[in-house]
């Protein structure tokens, strides 16, 4: 994630007041040096720090608290608030509205990224169900339209461009009168950059601007460029009316913490940031939600918001299922198409508490090719293997080998994603039925809210085994991710450790798995 480090440091000194017997002056200088030397060293300006630092002591004045005051999460509730005050812009900014046209046009300087951007901000929009399309009026840069035709068509979103006109206005004017005719409701204009902030730019800008008349102009900033984005993003406000700002290559970058506290510095309201070259690398911008990811606290909420766009609760057969208990091997192949749209599996884990620190780093391909070889041995069941619960291929195991040659893979790679299955299926049972987590599921426990996330949280932790946490149940059912992998499927569940988390659960194993013939 971006600035985990910077999360890891400031969890690190938070986590040591824990440790100290009692809370005094000493203690909590002790703590601020420390997340001040993080914050400085994610180049975060000097001036932020220095304030952040003295709100905190005057937040906590603990000369002054009373006796029985819990000194230990006063502390912690004032430098989360504070962090979330360094990165929060404090204006609201431009929201779409469903059933009109809503054009936005895109601005920055060439290299930030903006054309990728474009892409992956139409992407977000049809995952939620918007009619979105892109028009390149960027004449200036030689594969400009090229570049966002191939984004485009890989994302199945309507573009318009021109090999032909050199006039960026005239195209501008085509393409979204195009697609107002059309009756999309998102506009996406992606226009020239230039390498510094040169008045043809600017008048570029305001001629393009004029024409199509954009409902919000957004600025595109390179995040590497630390401190110096606010010099930036002040001169495009004074040049043109900029409604929001969205900050790219996040990636872990060092001057990450700098870019955007120094654009919050402004009032722009930062609305998404960029984390990496894929369509899915783009996070909607929160404060709140942005610091407590970087303290490995979870987003929930951003997690709700990412199932939701998938429509579960539409797929009545699936959720009748869940609520009975019921998990058929169709059932776990939909949901590995699930897990597959939803994006990187480290993104994924950053959203739930206490996950952020698992080891997926590196391991999102490796995750991708177990998933797909996964469905590529479910692609060779026939209907009723499909929609049974497993026990099929245990009365008749030669099924098992005619899977496993019609998908060119190993008898013991078809067990063992038959004992996944049944590990899924019995957590289903566990979480399914009159009292279980999947009950009305699409109503309360999906409603967003932070009671029910909490609520949904501690259910779910009660029906783990004793002993066994969120943690351990991912890593084993997940097959660990990470080191080398049985028959090329690499990061494959070892078999011992999924027996035995079966047994931990109840469910007992699979008579007769688990073999080592091929």
């Amino acid at each position: 994630m971006v600035l985990a480090d910077l999360g890891r440091r400031i969890n690190s000194a938070l986590a040591q007041i824990n440790k100290e017997p009692v809370i005094d002056a000493k203690v909590l200088d002790a703590l601020l040096k420390e997340i001040c030397a993080a914050l400085l060293g994610a180049d975060v300006n000097v001036r932020l720090v220095s304030t952040l630092r003295n709100n905190v002591k005057n937040t906590v004045n603990i000369q002054e608290l009373a006796a029985g005051i819990n000194k230990r999460k006063l502390i912690q509730k004032a430098v989360l608030d504070e962090l979330c005050k360094l990165v929060e812009p404090g204006v609201e900014p431009y929201k779409p509205k469903k059933g009109k046209v809503n054009i936005i046009m895109f601005v920055g300087l060439q290299g930030s990224g903006k054309t990728t951007t474009c892409t992956k901000l139409a992407y977000h929009y049809q995952r939620k169900g918007w009619k979105v399309c892109l028009v390149c009026a960027d004449t200036f840069r030689a594969g400009a339209f090229d570049q966002l035709k191939q984004n485009a068509t890989k994302a199945k979103i309507p573009y318009f461009g021109s090999y032909t006109e050199t006039d960026p206005v005239q195209i501008a004017h085509e393409g979204v009168e195009k697609f107002k005719k059309e009756g999309f409701e998102i506009i996406i204009v992606d226009t020239s950059g230039r390498h510094k902030q040169e008045s043809e730019l600017f008048e570029e800008m305001k001629q393009i601007s004029t024409v199509v008349n954009p409902n919000n102009t957004i600025f595109v900033m390179d995040g590497t460029i630390g401190q110096a984005a606010e010099l930036q993003a002040k001169a495009f406000h004074e040049a043109a009316e900029i409604g929001s700002i969205i900050i790219t290559k996040m990636d872990g970058h060092a001057k990450g913490g700098g870019a955007i506290s120094a654009v919050a510095a402004t009032h722009s309201p930062i609305i998404f940031i960029g984390t990496g070259e894929h369509i899915h690398d783009l996070e909607r911008f929160e404060s709140r939600r942005f610091i407590q990811k970087m303290l490995g606290m979870g987003d929930i909420s951003g997690l709700m918001e990412t199932v939701q766009d998938l429509k579960l609760d539409q797929n009545k057969t699936l959720m009748k299922n869940l609520e009975q208990g019921i998990f058929t091997i169709r059932d776990m192949y939909e949901q590995f198409q699930n897990i597959s749209q939803l994006g990187p599996l480290s993104k994924m884990m950053q959203m739930m508490p206490g996950m952020s620190e698992m080891n997926f780093e590196g391991s999102d391909e490796l995750g991708a090719q177990r998933i797909k070889r996964l469905m590529t041995i479910m692609d060779s069941m026939n209907e009723t293997e499909l929609d049974s619960d497993g026990k099929l291929f245990l009365t008749q195991p030669k099924r098992i080998q005619r899977v496993a040659r019609g998908s060119g893979t190993s008898v013991r790679e078809v067990e063992e994603l038959l004992l996944q299955h049944k590990a899924f299926q019995g957590m289903v049972k566990k979480f399914g039925g009159n009292k279980g987590l999947f009950k009305g599921m699409g109503a309360p426990g999906m409603d967003g809210s932070k009671s029910s996330q909490q609520q949904m949280m501690s259910q779910m932790q009660r029906m783990m085994p004793r002993g066994m946490n969120m943690n351990d149940m991912m890593r084993q059912v997940m097959g660990g991710m990470g080191g080398g992998g049985l028959g090329g499927m690499g990061g494959m569940p070892d078999m011992s450790q999924m027996q035995n988390m079966m047994k931990q659960m109840g469910l007992g194993g699979l008579p007769g798995m688990g073999g080592n013939r091929r």
